[in-house]
């Protein structure tokens, strides 16, 4: 199943290459399944993976002046605030065992797990659907209070399952700060790195063990994927690439919520 795991960190990397985002989704399935990661714990490995795996992703957008650093500030601020007080009060106030039916335990992990499926839905509906719209004018438009609200709900969203949330970013950049799409993928993978790797900061104070070697390995295939879908993108459409995608988290979503509520 590890072998399975590291082959599944490069295509992470390589679909952040491609579509510019998406992959980060499966780094929580990937750790919980295939490395049998506690999912709690699972989610603060995803924050340094995905944070690492963007940082890298971004730096080739910086070097095309294809960032928006004025609007990466602009989100990110309440987001970093968000995904911070997330890992380090909220998640760890979090009650083991929510409540029982019977006996069915809905427990912590489990509501990870569920909440976290639900999210791989709706980014698949929102890869599938694939109808952003390309804006290229020069001149911003700040929606201030949308913009730095949408940053501070993605905070948290990041901040409870370890996700990206480009899903979430891309949109809200493209329709609120009027970004031309690939301006956008370059400036959302930027904001990703830095609220993710500012999250995982959150975890350190905890008292949990972490797998240093593991989360180098998996976080260095992950970035050699990036790499390897860069180069890809030069010939695969990500247009084309990103329902097929879309479908395939779809899946994996519908698994998790059946796996977790009826095959355990």
């Amino acid at each position: 199943m590890e072998l399975l795991g590291y082959i599944s960190a490069i295509l992470i990397g390589i679909s952040l290459g491609l579509i510019g985002s998406g992959g980060s989704i499966l780094t929580v399935p990937v750790l919980v399944y295939l490395f049998n990661v506690e999912p709690v714990t699972a989610t603060a490995y995803s924050l340094f993976i995905v944070g690492l795996t963007s940082l890298v992703g971004s730096a080739s957008y910086m070097h095309k002046d294809l960032v928006s650093y004025k609007t990466a500030i602009v989100f990110s601020v309440p987001s970093f605030i968000a995904v911070f007080l997330t890992r380090k009060y909220i998640l760890p106030s979090i009650p083991d065992m929510l409540f029982t039916l019977g006996e069915f335990e809905f427990t912590k992990n489990l509501f990870v797990m569920i909440f976290f499926s639900v999210l791989m839905i709706l980014a698949a509906i929102s890869m599938i659907k694939n109808n952003k719209p390309d804006i290229t004018g020069t001149e911003q438009i700040f929606n201030y209070p949308l913009i730095m609200t949408e940053g501070f709900i993605v905070g948290i969203l990041t901040g409870l399952v370890g996700a990206g949330g480009g899903f979430l970013i891309i949109p809200a950049l493209v329709l609120l700060a009027k970004l031309p799409m690939k301006m956008a993928v370059g400036t959302s993978l930027l904001i990703i790195a830095a609220k993710s790797l500012i999250g995982f900061t959150g975890d350190l104070g905890i008292q949990r063990e972490i797998d240093w070697m593991l989360l180098f390995i998996v976080s260095l295939l992950a970035v050699s994927g990036i790499f390897a879908g860069g180069y890809l993108s030069k010939f695969i459409s990500s247009q084309r690439l990103k329902p097929a995608f879309g479908w395939f988290v779809m899946v994996m979503g519908i698994y998790i919520i059946g796996k977790e509520l009826f095959l355990q």
